[in-house]
């Protein structure tokens, strides 16, 4: 099964992350995800290749789960989205 903490390990292997939230929204069977995921990898790159990016990287978890959702962004886009909720 997977888990918030193994798909937290995998985002950050396979994506290159710098930081990644994982929310287990199934009330921890496992089965749905909210993820963001900040990585310059992204850099360059719209929302759609970003979104196709991950899944591929994620192909086998995302194919055992019922739901995933994703918000991606560079380190730079995640530092400006602090900034705006900060102030």
């Amino acid at each position: 099964m997977l888990t918030s903490e193994s798909l937290t390990a995998i985002i950050k292997e396979r994506l290159q992350a710098t930081e990644v939230e994982v929310q287990d929204m199934s009330g921890g069977c496992g089965q749905a995800f909210a993820v963001i995921i900040v990585s310059d990898i992204f850099q360059g790159k719209n929302k759609l290749s970003r979104h196709r990016l991950v899944n591929a990287a994620l192909r086998d978890e995302i194919a055992e789960i019922h739901a995933f959702t994703q918000k991606v962004f560079t380190v730079s886009e995640w530092d400006e989205q602090k900034r705006m909720f900060s102030s």
